[in-house]
């Protein structure tokens, strides 16, 4: 290109970060890919950090916690999960507006959330099958390939638990434009109830339901963020103030324990299954973080921090399904070589002056893993007609269910490799439908920073 096609191209001389920012459409709330993507930073750095590994008793998986009690008011910080509720309220509330508009159905619409959340999980499950089936036939003990392969898909508790609110998210906007705080309220209600019952039964069974009820509600308050029911310093703080107090009554009068992330020496759990306190620390979470919404507005309009902020969402889904396998293949991998040099016991001085240099190796292998699988993060059009809506239900019911069941126990049980529970969200997906068996020749635009969220 000549000097003179240069200088009559101005964007030939703008840099990536440039580029990025100038096509960021002004509407686009950045705060919300922001949020997102920093929750996700905190989830994968606590997880390593309180998973304890070490010669003498292998992986604990809430080794700190147990251990050292003092822990425990920080997971009110590094317990995110209600933020990204809180950002898929307003994401999902903005798209299925825009997808109303569109005259798209219900049922394709949520084929296209099943897809997006969906294709990255296939290639970590056909991984598991594979590792925990040369594992046994290896002559590994079933119980440490069972707890390997719970340990590496404990964030699937997550998006079956996500996926479940967003099939309910649709109704759930209509309770909202009808209702509005209520139907926060209201949820609010039943999910106290539903641990009322749970609590005073001694079965944290009976309390599975608030897996839905309490992300259900709290998911509506990204719902009043979107339509500006949240705006000003004195709703924020109101918001911020109902959290808090909420919190100081069911942990200091009531059965509820400090520690916001399971901790094994808690009679009770507040996240295993969900407690209405989690819809209170969310509130407490969401009130402060909106706090900051204007200053954050300004520092994301700088095109590096935007460009960061857009390459950590592009690849989301695929930094949060593979950190804890690299964790749990690093751990093991040092186990099996009887490196306790580099496996100081835990919570020692040393154990914790090393703890970052253990979180820059699982991240150097899980940047590795990002490069080659996430480009299951990109996916590709779907012209298909929209499918039925019983199929695109039980597709979700079927990924929900598998998820559910090995993200608590893993995928070995006392007979072996377990199959239907991995083969489940496989059938839910491929089977169904739901992700095309033939890909398409033309590749879908990447959705961030300018498309659909």
């Amino acid at each position: 290109m000549s000097t003179r096609a240069q200088t009559a191209d101005p964007a030939a001389r703008l840099t990536r970060a440039q580029q990025v920012d100038a096509a960021t459409p002004a509407s686009r709330n950045r705060v919300v890919d922001f949020l997102r993507a920093a929750a996700i930073a905190v989830v994968v750095l606590g997880h390593w950090t309180i998973m304890a590994v070490s010669p003498t008793h292998g992986i604990d998986p809430h080794g700190v916690l147990d251990s050292a009690r003092w822990t425990h008011p920080l997971t009110w910080i590094f317990q995110v999960m209600p933020i990204f509720f809180l950002v898929g309220g307003y994401s999902n509330g903005l798209s299925w507006r825009s997808a109303r508009k569109r005259g798209t159905t219900y049922a394709e619409w949520l084929r296209t959330r099943l897809r997006r959340l969906g294709v990255p999980l296939i290639p970590l499950l056909v991984a598991w099958i594979v590792i925990c089936a040369i594992a046994l036939l290896a002559g590994a003990p079933a119980e440490t390939v069972r707890l390997a392969s719970q340990m590496a898909l404990i964030p699937t508790w997550f998006l079956a638990s996500y996926l479940l609110v967003i099939v309910l998210a649709p109704p759930c906007l209509v309770l909202w434009e009808r209702f509005g705080w209520l139907s926060v309220a209201g949820g609010l209600a039943l999910a106290g109830i539903v641990d009322a019952i749970s609590i005073t039964a001694s079965s944290p069974l009976l309390g599975y339901p608030n897996y839905v009820i309490v992300w259900a509600a709290f998911h509506q308050v990204g719902y009043a963020w979107l339509d500006g029911r949240l705006a000003g310093t004195g709703r924020r703080l109101a918001l911020a103030g109902i959290g808090a107090a909420g919190l100081a009554v069911l942990v200091g009068l009531g059965p509820y324990p400090v520690s916001m992330i399971t901790a094994s020496a808690d009679a009770i759990s507040n996240s295993s299954p969900t407690r209405v306190t989690m819809a209170f620390l969310g509130l407490l979470q969401a009130g402060i973080v909106l706090l900051a919404e204007g200053a954050l507005t300004r520092l994301l309009a700088r095109p590096r921090l935007w460009l960061v902020t857009v390459m950590v969402n592009q690849r989301i889904m695929t930094w949060f399904l593979w950190h804890l396998t690299a964790l749990v293949g690093l751990a093991h991998l040092l186990l099996a070589l009887d490196a306790r040099a580099l496996l100081p016991e835990p919570l020692t001085g040393i154990w914790w002056a090393s703890r970052p240099l253990w979180c820059a190796a699982l991240l150097a292998i899980t940047g590795v893993i990002v490069l080659v699988m996430g480009r299951f993060e990109t996916p590709r059009p779907d012209p298909r007609p929209a499918p039925p809506l019983w199929r695109a239900l039980l597709a979700a019911a079927l990924v929900c269910g598998g998820l559910a069941v090995m993200a608590g126990s893993g995928m070995v049980g006392a007979g072996g490799l377990g199959f239907l529970w991995p083969m489940l969200p496989l059938i839910g997906l491929l089977g169904l439908g739901m992700v095309p068996l033939r890909r398409s020749a033309e590749q879908e635009p990447v959705s961030a920073p300018g498309g659909p969220r």
